[in-house]
């Protein structure tokens, strides 16, 4: 038995490819050698001694294994893809074997199954095949892991394993543990972290271990990979125990050694990883291009939920305290100087989402006050890093606002010791912070400028307590002075503190230094803005961006006040260089004008009117708005470039992804907070910053048509309008997640937030672009969640009204704008039976949002929730569309609204809004005067129905018609919009609505759109048939006294407030005006016209219509008639009135003779119309009386019958009186004659009457004036001036005067009060165009020699320049345009030219009688033609006889 053979042995083994076992080597020497007890005891004493220095126990196991057992290996049991493995494996098995083995080496069984177990996970861990390290195991690692944690998870219930050898064991293993490994034994409860930490030998080794691995768990966390899930929990529970052993209050005084120090390690764990990841932070920040790597997993560990149920609150609290210390006191390399130059860059936006998400987790577990005691704790006691205290403190603010006040009493608080100590240590933090809370925007915080007044501004201020006060404030001052930014020192010096007379020198000594600091920075205070935010936190604004934000401010102002602007009247004065040099140029920036003036320039006048611009500046703008009028053409509307909006969009989408995110949750509103803040900066880096710093009191807006998807259709960039596609999306992605988790009341502001977002300068007008196009076009498609989010958007819209500029939608009825209320009120229209449908789900939706969000809120302030329009359409729709809410409602008392229903895609809409319809706060809130649905209003509604498109029936609208008209509103009283039970009231009211209607811009629309989009459309025509049945029974019941119609005092009192047509613009609206007039009048039964009044002898009132047309009718006719359909129903509803009477042959003679005086141009009309008039009346007059037409009407045939004979017969006719009827009717004869045979010849006016001939000269004039305003084929307008050329020969040759015709007047009863009442006052002031046209067909020595003619042709001649002036004859066809005989007469300017020769040519000429009146003429004449004037006057001074080859024949033509 030689104890060399054995190394030699063994040292052959690896060798040799067959080799021998342990047995089979000592076989023979075992049969040979004789039994010897004290050498058997050495044998196991060195068999020991040999399992307890070797390592590797399956190799040594391969070598000890018996006869029976082949091999005791556990790798080769839990080794399931292994050929030789065991087809079922048993842990019973392997126990009894572990046992028999263990009995024979003589070695416990817990101490060999926790050694084999150790070697085992060794060699598993390093099966990895990675050449990187790897902390995961692959699936086959975890199958091989699962069989040998089974298996020692049986030996350890048997008592067969033993966790403290175990432990020991593993750190012995020299291949590298992975970290999942250690974490399953863990979860097993094979040996706990806590146990297997405890059990390592050198804490410094586990320390560098732990962090390595975690590092590398973080970095595969990062990686996209199936084993995230278990990544993750790996990490939580690490993470889980390192707080718990770390953190928790030390209660067990007994605790050994190994337990001592793990709460060091894992403090020190916690402590390095924390360290690590701001220091990936402070890298991210300084190069973008480094990124965050394992710090962003690692910083998801801070979250309160991952504790909640396994550690306690307060050892919670312990450890988020001391991780915020540890990061404020990081690195803390920034002195306070910089911290002042550079904490503009630190605020919420600015700082990394990471490190903002950070601070969030640990607001989550502390509060406000724990938080800023930690703060105070931190600034007491250590040194800072100031970039990470006040970017904390912003987070703070932004995402706490509870935390506001709080601020504000700690900073008083470090005020109030700082002047208690005079230490400067407590006032840098207060400024510091305040400023950095200040940066976060008025919204968020007060700004530095109010603090700074507030503090320092007042006797009460901490500085007024004593002269050594004051000099410790203005040392401090003056010592941040090198540093400050420009802003700070503007707030300082222009609310600089109180200061007593006697110490003014510590002020003015400041106020030196901080201008010596702002010349250095080359900033001046006199270029400092009139409206300018001292401590925003942008950049230092261009004097030239300021003054524009100036001047829109004061235009803001001005608008709502009328008056010019406190500070721009003291900007003026005393800021006298910023004004001229900056205010009034951006104020006076070069535009093309508006033709109505708007607010801006209002404001100019105004300004110059109080002397404050300087005359060359006015008139320099004046040209230069001129030149740009000139030049005016349409700019392009640039895109952004592609690559810029990828990035851009990609940015902004990460950002809405993450706010949807967070809505599973949004009862948190810090984390909400903060994604929209990360949302706006977003915005504003890829939008201009300055966009948003101008507010603009109106918003010019294209409303789209149905064709969509053309970026030229829309006034927005392209970029914009994707932007606003995923903003849209996600906000109502984001309020339907949020809703189904956590009711409205309790989501915080989010939604409000959100949308403030949208109402910046550049997104607004895309946003409510874009809101056209799925309101009006898309509506009724709209799926429910997009829906609910659009209503909850406009609801919040509404909120901002006043805050939000208007919208200009380019319609001449929306001079003024339309605020966003009404604007989104009118995207809802009510039209068809899908639209009347979709706004009943959007008002439904709205409503509801409105009342579930603040309950008690929307009954205190209804009017600041949304548009009033919603809630009236409400109304009308649900009583259009539901018989049973025409009832008295059974108030619904004990159920609330729900909101989270109507999010369903299932929703019951009409249920819906029949629960809202009888719920008791809407019911409240219908008792609200604004907030009823009155009679007017359901009438304009109503009226914009297309009955073809219904979704009533017929019998249906006529049956909700009925009830609306007399069992809603017309007994209703008048203060709850009824017609206190009046029907001439309900007709009043219900023809103005109609009117009213026709005038707006929603009687214009053929595409279904909304109430802003013009278009073509006819009234509801059912509308029109109750107003003729209540009018009808308003006949029935008026009594025969005399009293004003209500319908021509409607149309008296809407003309009159119109005014006066001094515009072309103005005259087409009156004319509009008129038309709907008319066509209602034609709309009704004709007897409305007249009143039959009771008496002896009876009579027939119709002053009031005759009033009308002699007032108003009269101006739109043409060719001194008015148009036929008028005309009908004036006779036949003459008739009607006159045949119920007792003589109606009378009561018609009576009626027209009043005509014939007051208002002849009805005769003229019945004159022209004859041919189709005669038939109707004569039928009409059959019907109710078998005798002849009545004498008046009969002498209109007879005028017309004689007009014929006068062009067919050579014998003269008796002429009926009056003479200017048979004139009339001639004129219309010899038009009739000119369109059917072209040309008459007149040659019997030389038998006429003088009479006759003149006022045939008359009606001719007018119809050659009305060929000039609407020309017609039918007529050929030098045909027409033929005829008039000759009939006024024919007055020259019978030597008729005929000039008084151009010099009419209404006094008396002479020619003019009849002429002047069947022609136009256009024609009328028309008269010099004819005058001039005719005059080259007379002869001008007879016309020189008559006394009136200079007289009359200087007045037409300036009455013509005053049209030419006035605008009246550019739209006027001139002859020359329609024939080569007048080719130098080629436009007004040509006529007047040829008639100022003529009239230079003829005053030399004329007798000294023709210059007596002239004085009247020559005063108004001056300006409009200073030569003619002047030609006048010198001809007047002259002696009679002149020299007559000085002035030859005046000719004209």
């Amino acid at each position: 038995m030689s104890d060399s053979r054995a190394p030699g042995a063994g040292s052959c083994l690896g060798r040799r490819p067959l080799r021998r076992s342990w047995c089979e080597l000592l076989e023979g020497r075992v049969k040979r050698q004789k039994f010897n007890p004290e050498r058997e005891q050495k044998l196991k004493e060195a068999a020991l001694h040999l399992l307890r220095s070797h390592q590797n126990l399956d190799d040594l196991l391969l070598e000890v294994e018996g006869p029976q057992c082949k091999k005791l290996c556990l790798s080769k049991y839990i080794d399931c893809d292994s050929s030789e493995a065991y087809s079922s494996p048993s842990t019973s098995f392997i126990g009894s074997a572990l046992q028999d083995q263990a009995s024979r080496l003589g070695v416990p069984v817990g101490i060999l199954s926790a050694r084999m177990a150790a070697s085992s996970i060794g060699e598993i861990c390093e099966t990895t095949g990675l050449s990187s390290p790897t902390v995961l195991l692959n699936l086959e690692q975890r199958k091989k892991l699962s069989s040998l944690i089974e298996t020692a998870q049986y030996l350890l219930a048997n008592s067969m394993f033993c966790r403290l050898s175990f432990c020991q064991e593993l750190w012995k293993v020299q291949k590298p543990l992975a970290l999942e490994a250690v974490w399953h034994l863990h979860i097993q409860n094979i040996v706990s972290l806590q146990e297997l930490l405890e059990r390592h030998s050198d804490m410094q080794a586990l320390v560098v271990w732990l962090c390595r691995n975690l590092g590398l768990l973080c970095e595969q966390m990062e990686a996209p990979s199936p084993s995230a899930d278990v990544a993750r929990a790996v990490l939580a529970d690490f993470v889980r125990m390192f707080v718990l052993r770390g953190f928790q209050e030390n209660l067990d005084l007994k605790r050994n050694v190994e337990q001592e120090k793990l709460p060091q390690v894992a403090a020190a764990v916690l402590q390095s990883l924390l360290n690590a990841s701001l220091e990936a932070l402070a890298a991210g920040e300084q190069d973008v291009s480094v990124a965050p790597g394992p710090a962003q997993c690692w910083l998801t560990v801070f979250s309160g939920h991952m504790y909640c149920s396994v550690i306690a609150t307060e050892t919670l609290k312990r450890y988020f305290s001391h991780t915020l210390m540890q990061i404020l006191t990081y690195n803390p390399v920034l002195k306070v100087s910089d911290a002042i130059q550079m904490q503009r860059e630190w605020t919420f936006v600015r700082t990394s989402p990471l490190l903002t998400s950070l601070y969030r987790r640990l607001f989550s577990v502390l509060s406000p006050e724990e938080l800023l005691g930690c703060m105070q704790e931190v600034l007491d006691m250590h040194e800072v890093n100031w970039r990470h205290v006040l970017s904390c403190m912003s987070t703070l603010v932004v995402c706490l606002p509870d935390a506001q006040q709080l601020v504000r009493d700690w900073v008083a608080r470090l005020v109030a010791h700082a002047f208690e100590s005079f230490d400067p240590e407590s006032l840098v933090p207060a400024f510091l912070i305040i400023r950095q809370a200040a940066l976060e925007g008025p919204t968020m915080f007060p700004p530095y400028t109010d603090w700074f007044k507030a503090t320092f501004g007042s006797a009460r201020g901490p500085h007024s307590r004593s002269k050594k006060a004051l000099v410790f404030l203005f040392t401090f001052l003056s010592d941040l002075v090198p540093f400050e930014p420009p802003q700070y020192l503007k707030v300082h010096l222009l609310h600089p503190p109180l200061v007593p007379e006697r110490l003014r020198p510590l002020l003015t000594d400041y106020i030196a230094l901080a201008r010596t600091r702002m010349a250095d920075l080359k900033v001046s205070i006199e270029d400092m803005g009139l409206y300018e935010d001292l401590s925003s936190a942008g950049s230092a604004t261009e004097p030239h961006s300021q003054a524009l934000q100036d001047v829109e401010k004061a235009l803001e102002v001005f608008t709502h006040t009328g008056r010019i602007p406190v500070a721009v009247m003291e900007a003026s004065i005393f800021r006298r260089p910023y004004y001229l040099s900056h205010f009034l140029p951006a104020l006076l920036t070069p535009r093309v004008l508006p033709k109505i003036p708007d607010p801006r320039e209002a404001f100019i006048e105004s300004l110059k009117r109080a002397d404050k611009i300087p005359l060359f500046l006015y008139l320099d703008y004046r040209q230069a708005c001129s030149t740009a009028e000139e030049k005016k053409q349409e700019t392009p509307v640039e895109e952004a470039e592609p690559s810029c909006a990828s990035g851009a969009l990609g940015a902004l989408e990460a950002a809405l992804g993450g706010l949807r995110a967070a809505m599973v949750d949004p009862v948190r509103h810090d984390v909400v907070s903060a994604h929209i803040a990360t949302i706006s900066e977003k915005l504003r880096t890829a939008l201009d910053p300055s966009e948003d710093s101008v507010k603009v009191p109106e918003i010019q807006l294209h409303v789209p048509t149905s064709e969509l998807g053309k970026p030229e259709q829309v006034c927005v960039g392209l970029w914009v309008q994707w932007a606003v596609g995923l903003l849209l999306t996600c906000f109502c992605q984001s309020l339907v997640a949020a809703s189904s988790f956590a009711p409205l009341q309790r989501q915080g502001p989010w939604a409000a937030l959100f949308v403030k977002l949208l109402c910046g300068r550049a997104l607004l007008p895309a946003v409510l672009t874009r809101l056209c196009q799925l309101l009006l076009h898309q509506g009724p498609c709209l799926n429910t969640p997009h829906l609910v989010g659009l209503a909850a958007l406009a609801v919040h819209l509404s909120e901002l009204g006043p805050m939000l500029p208007h919208v200009d939608v380019g319609l001449p009825s929306s001079a003024q704008g339309f605020s966003v209320a009404s604007f989104l009120d009118g995207l809802l229209p009510c039209r068809t039976g899908k639209s009347l449908l979709f706004c009943m789900r959007f008002c439904t939706a709205a409503i509801s949002y409105a009342l579930c969000k603040s309950p008690s809120g929307f009954c205190a302030a209804p009017h600041d929730r949304f548009s009033l329009g919603l809630v009236k359409k409400f109304q009308f729709v649900v009583l259009r569309l539901f018989s049973e809410a025409r009832e008295p409602p059974c108030l619904d008392v004990t159920r609330d609204l729900l909101w989270r229903p109507l999010c369903l895609p299932s929703t019951d809409w009409t249920r819906a809004a029949l629960r809202l319809w009888r719920h008791r706060t809407f019911r409240e809130l219908l008792k609200e005067k604004e907030f009823q649905l009155t009679y007017r209003d359901w009438l304009q509604l109503e009226l914009g129905i297309q009955p073809e498109v219904d979704i009533l029936s017929d019998i249906e609208r006529r049956d909700f018609h009925q009830w609306a008209i007399h069992q809603c509103y017309l007994p209703e009283p008048a203060s709850a919009g009824g017609c206190d039970g009046d029907l001439e009231v309900a007709c009043s009211i219900l023809t103005e609505a109609v009117i009213d209607f026709f005038q707006s811009s929603r009687s214009y629309d053929h595409l279904e759109n909304s109430d802003l989009v013009p278009g073509g459309r006819a009234v509801n025509q059912d509308i029109l048939s109750r107003l003729q049945e209540m009018v009808a029974e308003l006949e029935l019941g008026r009594s025969g006294a005399a009293r004003g119609h209500f319908l021509f005092q409607i149309f008296c009192r809407r003309l009159q407030a119109l005014g006066n047509m001094s515009t072309v613009a103005a005259h087409l609206q009156r004319q509009r005006e008129l038309l709907l007039h008319k066509r209602i009048l034609l709309g009704l039964p004709p007897s409305m016209l007249f009143t039959s009044l009771q008496g002896q002898p009876a009579a027939v009132d119709c002053d009031e219509f005759l009033h009308f047309v002699n007032s108003e009718l009269r101006n739109f006719s043409h060719g001194g008639a008015l148009t036929h359909d008028i005309t009908a129903h004036f006779f036949r509803g003459l008739l009607s009135t006159c045949l119920r009477g007792q003589d109606p042959p009378l009561l018609v003679n009576l009626t027209l003779a009043t005509c014939q005086t007051e208002c002849p141009i009805i005769l003229t009309s019945a004159l022209l119309w004859w041919p189709c008039l005669e038939p109707v009346l004569t039928c009409q007059w059959k019907q109710h009386s078998q005798s002849p037409l009545p004498r008046a009407l009969q002498q209109l045939a007879e005028a017309r019958d004689l007009a014929k004979s006068f062009l067919s017969l050579d014998t003269t006719l008796p002429i009926p009186r009056p003479t200017w009827v048979f004139a009339a009717s001639l004129h219309f004869a010899i038009q009739q004659a000119l369109r059917e045979q072209g040309r008459r010849e007149l040659k019997r006016l030389d038998f006429e009457r003088e009479e006759v001939v003149l006022f045939l000269f008359f009606f001719s004039m007018m119809g050659l004036l009305s060929t000039y305003l609407a020309p017609s084929e039918a007529i050929d307008p030098l045909k027409t001036l033929d005829v008039c050329a000759e009939i006024l020969e024919c007055l020259e040759r019978r030597k008729v005067p005929w000039l008084a015709l151009f010099q009419l007047t209404e006094t008396g009863a002479g020619l003019g009060r009849v002429l002047l009442r069947v022609a136009s006052d256009q024609h009328i002031r028309l008269l010099p165009l004819a005058f001039f046209s005719l005059l080259p067909r007379l002869d001008p020595n007879a016309l020189i020699r008559e006394a009136a003619f200079l007289h009359v042709a200087v007045d037409m001649y300036l009455k013509l320049i005053r049209l030419f002036v006035a605008g009246e004859t550019s739209t006027l066809p001139t002859l020359a345009t329609q024939s080569q005989q007048y080719q130098n007469q080629d436009d007004p300017l040509g006529l007047i030219t040829k008639a100022r020769l003529f009239l230079l040519q003829s005053i030399p000429q004329c007798p000294e009688r023709c210059f007596l009146n002239m004085t009247e003429l020559l005063a108004t004449g001056k300006d409009l033609d200073p030569e003619v004037s002047a030609a006048l006057q010198k001809r007047q001074q002259a002696p009679p006889n002149l020299d007559p080859d000085l002035y030859g024949e005046p000719q004209l033509f």
